[in-house]
């Protein structure tokens, strides 16, 4: 298990989660200045300077659970709401497109072309507000900064480790099953065609060498797919064409999108439900999550900001069917974390509330509910 996953993992998943925002804003009309103050919102929350370096720590990856925690109180880090059906399924729909994004990559190191991709979508994203765009360069300097000295065989590990992370999730994808990249059974089907990794021949020669190392012959075999080698390696700096795709937006046309559990995901949901044992790691997890959302709090909007609630289905009977029908087991809910009582952990958010406070300026005097990161009391 790599040390170096956790903030891959939740950078791309945020990415999805905003491009799928961005699609369902705009489904329902919600007025622009609302939908761009949504955006704006979660991405100053997301990339938060101290939350950045808390996220960048050396740290194996947490359960599906606590990393779940974080994107509800992303998601709900403005004025809009969404309701347990819904966050459900955003979830789904995050994880299952960067699993897919991940099982592509032609070699483990365009793991971070394709957060590339998402953070260059998410700068798109950003309306009008250059101390935002600050907070995403300098996360892309960390990125550079942390992970350009690194290995093949460490990013070999960093992917092994979030296919690990991903095995036993098999949400199908109406896209997806659209497009026949994925079975009934919520598997992907793997292209036998396509671009070879950057560095690597296309297959269909047999080299043979003697003992001194020298090539004594040659033999071609055909291959079943159809290969090419690609005419450039994707850029690994601040700006450039990242060439590879994955990790693009894949809601910029619109369409509809719609999550099913499929058969491998309910025997996980019932062995889940057996297994009531207490996780030993859970204490951990839960200091993991006061030091990352000791900052973060959500409260109702104030002032002239009109709250919403976004649907990402198509009509809310069929939210309210999904709601119903999905295994209690795989409903995520919010964990929540009682630090009032220990006045060491109280201290330590205190710390961290001063620290994460957002430098950007805001017209006239900032109201009370738009403080994104005042303190939970109830953590």
């Amino acid at each position: 298990m790599s040390a170096r996953t956790l903030p891959l993992l939740f950078l791309n998943l945020g990415g999805e989660m905003l491009y799928i925002l961005d699609q369902r804003l705009r489904a329902q009309s919600i007025p622009g200045e609302k939908a761009r103050k949504v955006m704006n919102d979660i991405i100053t929350t997301m990339f938060n300077k101290k939350f950045m370096e808390e996220l960048f720590k050396p740290q194996d990856l947490y359960s599906k659970k606590a990393l779940r925690t974080v994107y509800d109180r992303l998601a709900h880090a403005s004025i809009m709401r969404l309701n347990q059906a819904s966050m459900d399924k955003l979830y789904d729909l995050m994880t299952m497109a960067f699993k897919y994004q991940v099982l592509l990559c032609p070699r483990p190191r365009d793991v971070l072309l394709v957060t590339f991709n998402h953070l260059d979508a998410i700068k798109d994203f950003i309306s009008d507000s250059p101390g935002i765009l600050n907070q995403v360069d300098e996360t892309f300097r960390q990125l550079i900064e942390t992970y350009s000295c690194l290995s093949d065989g460490e990013f070999q590990l960093i992917r092994q480790t979030l296919l690990i992370f991903f095995q036993d999730m098999h949400i199908r994808v109406s896209l997806f099953l659209k497009d026949k990249v994925q079975n009934s059974n919520g598997h992907f089907v793997l292209p036998i065609s396509g671009p070879v990794p950057w560095g690597t021949e296309v297959p269909g020669l047999i080299r043979i060498f003697n003992h001194k190392g020298v090539e004594v012959k040659r033999a071609e075999f055909t291959t079943a797919g159809n290969y090419f080698i690609p005419q450039r390696e994707g850029s690994f700096e601040l700006y450039g064409d990242r060439v590879l795709k994955l990790g693009t937006n894949m809601y910029s046309v619109t369409r509809p999108v719609e999550t099913h559990m499929s058969g491998s995901s309910k025997t996980l949901a019932s062995q889940a439900k057996e297994n009531i044992a207490p996780n030993p790691l859970a204490k951990e997890e839960l200091n993991f999550l006061a030091r990352l959302l000791g900052g973060l709090d959500i409260q109702k909007p104030a002032g002239g900001d009109t709250g919403f609630r976004l649907n990402l289905f198509t009509t809310d009977e069929e939210e309210e069917h999904a709601a119903q029908t999905r295994p209690e087991e795989l409903s995520y809910k919010v964990i929540n974390i009682e630090a009032t009582q220990e006045p060491g952990r109280r201290a330590e958010l205190s710390r961290i509330l001063g620290e994460l406070e957002v430098a950007e300026p805001r017209p006239g005097s900032a109201e009370k509910g738009e403080d994104l990161l005042a303190l939970m009391d109830g953590l």
